[in-house]
């Protein structure tokens, strides 16, 4: 029996975990939420393991009928949702009745949300991850890609929590016009010009609405003559690449598993969720973060998340 139908989709909802990261020597993209840390928090929140599948909701627009009794979260961009035209608390759990509608609608601020219910979502996997891959039509409801669409039913979500619901987490994502982002300098750093370093680091980039979940594009004073590589390597997420336009790309999940285009490092991928949020025109600065003190927080995330 599904427990929730798909009565409004939205301009894109995806059904996401994980993601599939063990097939990138084949040439498969990752995949998984752009925005972990929501995705992380909402899991959290039901007592799922971080990378139960959950449905990842961009900008908003969206709304499901309970088909049963489901424990759900809401949390990402504040984005204002509703349970039968009754408001619901910013960044919580709670309950949703057998027959009730919840609506989850456009925000002001932030760009993406996420819907996790208690035991996760059902689906069968392709290539060991439900994770939604439009552009390889891998994953989600179906197995072949696509965007959640109306009349779809959602599976799972076995089970109700005896704790106390509908009570706001502390966890507020971060969901602002101007960020900074903490990048570990490498790759073919060097092999830029030191005005074209300096370039990099001391303006303000804008984001460009020509951005999507591969990546997130960056616009301002173009770097002056990029070098040029003369093979592709493995890319990876966060890593910033620089076209010949000299206009800065941040890979995402969606990444595409080799490039050819010169790196300037990689974002943290705490970080990444800050640019996941960013609405298009938002300012991007970037500072340096050392390899110890990026390995440092990133092991304290995952052990917490692990618990």
């Amino acid at each position: 029996m599904s427990v929730l139908t798909v009565l409004k989709p939205g301009p894109l909802s995806l059904l996401m975990d994980g993601g599939r990261a063990a097939w990138q020597h084949l040439g498969v993209s990752p995949s998984g939420p752009l925005d972990c840390l929501s995705a992380a928090w909402a899991n959290r929140l039901l007592g799922n393991p971080v990378h139960a599948p959950l449905l990842e909701i961009t900008l908003g627009g969206f709304s499901a009928e309970a088909r049963q009794d489901s424990q759900l979260a809401l949390v990402g961009a504040p984005l204002p949702a509703h349970i039968d035209g009754q408001p619901l608390a910013a960044q919580s759990s709670f309950i949703l009745r057998a027959g009730q509608t919840l609506s989850v609608g456009f925000g002001a601020r932030g760009q993406r949300a996420y819907l996790a219910i208690a035991g996760g979502f059902s689906a069968t996997p392709v290539l060991g991850s439900v994770a939604t891959q439009t552009r390889e039509g891998l994953g989600g409801l179906h197995g072949d890609g696509c965007a959640l669409q109306a009349g779809d039913a959602l599976h799972g979500g076995s089970r109700l929590l005896a704790r106390q619901v509908g009570v706001p987490w502390r966890f507020q994502p971060r969901c602002a016009g101007q960020i900074r982002l903490r990048l570990l300098p490498g790759g073919d750093l060097s092999r830029f010009t030191e005005a074209a370093q300096q370039a990099f680091f001391n303006q303000a980039w804008a984001l460009s609405a020509d951005s999507n979940r591969m990546g997130m594009r960056l616009t301002g004073e173009a770097l002056a003559e990029p070098p040029v590589l003369r093979y592709s390597r493995g890319m990876s997420l966060g890593a910033v690449q620089v076209p010949p336009s000299g206009q800065p790309v941040v890979l995402m999940a969606d990444q595409q598993t080799m490039g050819g285009y010169p790196v300037l490092g990689w974002v943290h991928p705490l970080d990444l969720p800050l640019l996941a949020q960013l609405p298009p025109g938002g300012q991007v600065r970037f500072t340096s973060i050392s390899l110890d003190d990026m390995q440092a927080e990133y092991r304290a995330h995952t052990a917490f998340f692990a618990r």
